[in-house]
């Protein structure tokens, strides 16, 4: 009787290593590609809610026949920082105002489907005590306690439409995130300060300071003061109404922490003065501060005054952004967050950051946009650049400004 052998066939471990090695390979080709596809979903849905922050403007603007206001909302002497606006820190509870400091984004929730936030703002706001309130502002220093004991909701909500899905910043020190900043311009002379209902420190009056920001506040929003479409004169397809801003992480990164060369000075409007600040850089690590960097000035402190930590506040640190030095680049202040500062947009998209034109289109500029002299004197009083001058900070600045008649120099 013959017997036969039943021969087995199967895999060689060479055979199961190779394939295994070709699988880690497709993966490892396939996981960017799928991380780039993320990538690109949040930027679209970023440039969605640009849009619908754009839709929102022109409605409020055919509704009002007017923009939506930087800097507005209630405000007097009493249960404030005194006579003294310019030391709105010493305030020691919540107060009974905004200090005429809400944002351009309180003014349009209503027409980004916050209805029902905006009736919380727009009525009296009654705290646990029992005591009746106006919409109160930004926390001042050292007033979290306060905030603690009677928080407010509205400012304390994060609102998705003016959310970035690329930026991860949440929660506390931040009150309500922004991702979305108003356009102010392409210089800083009194661009958080005009129109305040006192006299501040330097004995500026009012008509001493609007002065200064007839001449400087050359954005399509003007802080305190209502603009209209017609006042863009320049046009709205030529004109950034919005930029993108990131929220800070607190990790030092230049683009949300601020560094501060101390006193206000006038100095941060001549020549050089966009880049006092550049000496504080890490070397090692450019997107980052330097902590132990000396004769520069010194990283501003507070954890509160950083950049998109409060969509709720006016001053320009927190909702605003200029167009003189380039998108993603450092912040630098002359002061504290009351004062002028270089502040630009940036971003968590690779390259460059969104910006809102004026006729409502989305664009997305790159951090290599022609932004001219850097070391360039600003437009603004006190013999610098005379007012009406075209921007000296290339193509970037040109888009910043509303009605200096320039002839855009390039494409972005």
């Amino acid at each position: 009787m013959r017997y036969t052998q039943r021969s087995r066939h199967g895999f060689t471990l060479v055979e199961l290593l190779v394939v295994i090695a070709i699988i880690g390979v497709l993966v490892g080709l396939l996981l960017p590609a799928v991380q780039a596809a993320r990538e690109a979903a949040r930027r679209m849905s970023c440039s969605n809610n640009f849009k619908q922050i754009g839709l929102a403007i022109h409605n409020y603007h055919s509704a009002y026949n007017q923009m939506p206001e930087q800097g507005t909302g209630t405000g007097s002497a009493t249960g404030g920082g005194g006579t003294n606006y310019a030391t709105p820190g010493t305030v020691a509870s919540p107060g009974g105002n905004s200090y005429n400091r809400l944002s351009f984004l309180v003014g349009i929730t209503p027409f980004i489907e916050q209805q029902a936030l905006w009736e919380q703002i727009s009525n009296p706001y009654v705290t646990t005590g029992g005591a009746v309130y106006q919409a109160m502002g930004p926390l001042p220093s050292g007033s979290v306690a306060n905030m603690d004991a009677n928080p407010y909701t509205p400012w304390m909500t994060d609102i998705a439409s003016y959310r970035c899905p690329s930026d991860p910043g949440r929660g506390l020190p931040s009150l309500g995130r922004s991702n979305y900043a108003a356009c102010m311009g392409d210089a800083t002379h009194s661009c958080s300060r005009e129109n305040d209902a006192y006299e501040d420190s330097n004995g500026d009056t009012n008509s001493t300071r609007a002065s200064y920001s007839s001449a400087a506040a050359r954005g399509a929003f003007i802080y305190r003061k209502s603009t209209r479409f017609r006042d863009i004169l320049d046009g709205l397809a030529n004109t950034i109404m919005c930029g993108e801003i990131i929220s800070d992480l607190g990790d030092n990164d230049i683009r949300s922490q601020i560094w501060t060369r101390g006193t206000r000075t006038a100095s941060q409007w001549d020549t050089g003065g966009a880049l006092r600040c550049r000496g504080a850089i890490d070397p090692d690590r450019p997107k980052f501060w330097n902590p132990s960097a000396t004769g520069v000035g010194n990283l501003f402190a507070n954890s509160e005054e950083v950049r998109g930590n409060k969509w709720m506040c006016g001053i320009v640190l927190y909702t605003g952004f200029h167009t003189i030095l380039g998108p993603n680049t450092e912040l630098c202040i002359h002061g504290n967050q009351h004062e002028e500062a270089i502040v630009s947009t940036s971003s968590r998209h690779q390259g460059g950051a969104h910006v809102l034109m004026g006729d409502g289109a989305v664009k997305f500029i790159t951090d290599s946009i022609d932004a001219g002299d850097s070391n360039s004197a600003q437009v603004t009083v006190h013999n610098y650049l005379p007012p009406g001058s075209g921007s000296p900070f290339g193509l970037w600045g040109e888009l910043g400004t509303r009605a200096a008649k320039e002839v855009l120099s390039g494409e972005f």
